[in-house]
């Protein structure tokens, strides 16, 4: 399936254009913002082969993808403009709880640049070490560049986030960009500056401005977004007095007119006072109780990300470092991220179904990377046991980095942010290697515990008494039969791991396998009925009586080619026989359009089997067994 139908899918699922107040992307995620949630079909999304799970959190309404989730956001902002209108926005925000418009705010807000912040902050770690190794000297020119590289968002954090929080509260963004940057002059700084060496004062107008120089605003998160939210009711004021044909310069003239003194006078001060609270906040629970710090932070770090409520803790973790270069909870919380990669190795290592055995490993090696959502959703939540193995080997890492005083000196959550924990003055390494081993713990932990006690093989799926059928009562009540399908094509035979498509590969869509083809015929796997058959031809789906779902996708993005090249033999609602012709399809043709071939064929309601067992990767014809479904 390709993104752009994947888009329009999940667009007409939520409610339309029209239900879309806005929408960002993080890591794995469409976030959207509904104007009603109760006509979004939260069933029909998480049914859907493309998306792994809808989760409702925060004011958000959340719709999981997978890695690919930025191309799939591409092309759902090209399906039209999500800014709603005002009113609405008003009258859906008047139910709305305060932390859940909290969240949304923070997460439309620092979602969008998070991956810059991550890759910012894993070079700055290596640069650490790099000093601390010897290999180069903080006055080197290779140095100074590759400082100014990984130094440059976090220096200049205000300019990012008037962008992204213009567009969050809706005002015009180049003013917002403007007003960072007035914030940020080096004229006015080095003025101040000056002013300050010689005792003076400095005033606007007669009034005092509380600005000290060698701090600034530089790095700043919460003054800028306080003058941003501020700007958008300045503007709209501007807008109502400038006369229209005045509005070309007349708006913005009047809105910097008061919003930068204002910023200086007012605004900035303040939000340099909350973000003071806040830091000492959280330095008074740490200092009460390292140890424990540690061990909720990372214990309960990812039942945070769950409900979205861990966008609460990323403005502090930027405005520790922002203020004193340095912050404690981003070591706690990978202890949490970590571990989740561990139960996922654990399932990798016990699990007898293949296709779960690749999304796991697969999911165990993205875990490392800080991507841990596709992971949890899709291996440790539904085994239950796993995750909360997770939980427990985050909480024992958490507390050994809390109780050992670990801090970051970038932002950033994988293990590539270790080099991060450097003291780049000093270049003592001692607690990278603290945090090393509490992480190696961590993982360890939640990787032998889910091996031996995870139950992976067994029923973790919450079922009635009356759907469920054990082995003891084989024979004394109704169960439905095992599946065996047969091969749709002749070809090669692959793991749909190794399919470059994340949506298949990572098993969002279910498992199975597949193939290669060497002649463009594909064949019924099995009896049933054609349950879907997509206009284009490049995809078609089977129920068979016993109620397994089978979805055959011919190619790569063969959507893209409408038709051309595909000659369907069948009809949706058609009853047909295994081994009987489908489709035809052009394998030259499609190859010639940069189009691959390779074709997944999945049992689109796997979740609903205790197993799916595949045949091992080989040459194959149509007709031979590729996998079989077990209740």
């Amino acid at each position: 399936m390709s993104n752009k139908q994947l888009a329009m899918d999940v667009l007409e699922a939520v409610g339309g254009q029209e239900n879309v107040k806005s929408v960002v992307h993080c890591a794995t995620r469409l976030r959207f913002k509904l104007n009603d949630e109760s006509k979004a079909k939260t069933d029909v999304l998480n049914q859907h082969p493309g998306v792994i799970k809808v989760v409702q959190s925060g004011g958000q309404y959340q719709v999981v993808i997978g890695s690919h989730v930025s191309d799939v956001f591409e092309e759902l902002e090209g399906l039209g403009n999500f800014g709603g209108s005002s009113s609405n926005a008003t009258e859906s925000n008047d139910g709305e709880t305060f932390v859940g418009k909290a969240i949304d705010i923070i997460s439309s807000i620092f979602t969008p640049f998070l991956g810059v912040l991550a890759g910012s902050g894993v070079l700055k770690g290596l640069l650490n070490l790099c000093l601390a190794l010897g290999w180069l000297d903080t006055q080197s020119g290779t140095y100074q560049l590759l400082n100014a590289a990984s130094d440059g968002i976090f220096y200049f954090m205000p300019i990012v986030l008037a962008l992204t929080a213009a567009r969050k509260f809706k005002t015009n963004e180049y003013l917002a960009l403007v007003l960072s940057m007035a914030m940020l002059y080096p004229g006015f700084v080095e003025y101040a500056a000056g002013i300050e060496a010689a005792n003076g004062s400095l005033t606007f107008l007669g009034l005092p401005v509380i600005f000290k120089a060698a701090i600034g605003y530089k790095s700043t998160v919460i003054p800028i977004i306080l003058a941003v939210w501020l700007q958008s009711y300045v503007e709209k004021f501007a807008k109502k007095i400038v006369p229209n044909f005045l509005r070309t310069f007349g708006v913005a003239l009047i809105t910097l007119l008061i919003m930068v003194p204002l910023t200086y006078l007012v605004i900035g001060p303040i939000g340099l006072v909350v973000g003071q609270v806040i830091g000492n906040a959280f330095k008074t629970i740490y200092t009460t109780s390292d140890l424990l710090a540690g061990a909720v932070l990372g214990g309960f770090w990812q039942v945070l990300v769950i409900f979205g409520m861990h966008w609460g803790l990323v403005p502090v973790t930027l405005q520790n470092l922002s203020t004193t270069g340095m912050d404690n909870m981003i070591p706690m919380s990978l202890a949490g991220v970590l571990a989740q990669a561990g139960a996922a190795f654990g399932v990798f290592l016990k699990t007898k179904d293949q296709n779960l055995k690749g999304i796991a490993g697969s999911g165990a090696l993205a875990g490392l990377f800080g991507i841990t959502e596709p992971t949890v959703y899709g291996v440790t939540l539904p085994l239950k046991r796993p995750f909360i193995f997770a939980c427990i080997g985050g909480a024992i890492g958490g507390a050994i980095v809390g109780a050992n005083g670990v801090i970051s000196y970038a932002f950033g959550q994988s293990m590539l942010t270790l080099p991060s924990f450097i003291n780049k003055e000093t270049g003592d390494t001692s607690k990278m290697v603290i945090a090393a081993i509490a992480y190696v713990i961590a993982i360890a932990f939640a990787a032998i515990m889910t091996y031996f006690f995870g139950n992976v093989n067994g029923k973790n799926k919450e079922v009635t008494q009356e759907s469920v059928t054990t082995k003891e009562e084989v024979g004394t009540k109704e169960t439905k039969a095992n599946e065996t399908f047969v091969s749709p094509l002749n070809g090669q035979m692959i793991n749909l791991v190794d399919v470059e498509d994340a949506v298949f590969s990572s098993g969002a869509m279910g498992q199975g396998v597949a193939i290669e083809p060497t002649e463009g015929k594909l064949f019924a796997p099995i009896d049933g009925e054609i349950a879907l058959l997509f206009p284009t031809g490049h995809a078609i789906g089977m129920k068979t009586t016993d109620g397994a779902e089978i979805l055959m996708h011919i190619g790569m993005d063969t959507v893209e080619l409408n038709g051309e090249g595909f000659t369907a033999h069948v009809a949706q609602g058609d009853q047909v026989k295994a081994g009987q012709l489908l489709i035809e399809f052009d394998i030259d043709f499609i190859k010639s359009k940069g189009k691959p071939t390779v074709t997944p064929i999945v049992v689109t309601n796997s979740a609903e089997y205790n197993n799916v067992t595949v045949a091992e990767p080989k040459a194959i014809e149509a007709g031979e067994e590729i996998f079989t479904v077990e209740k």
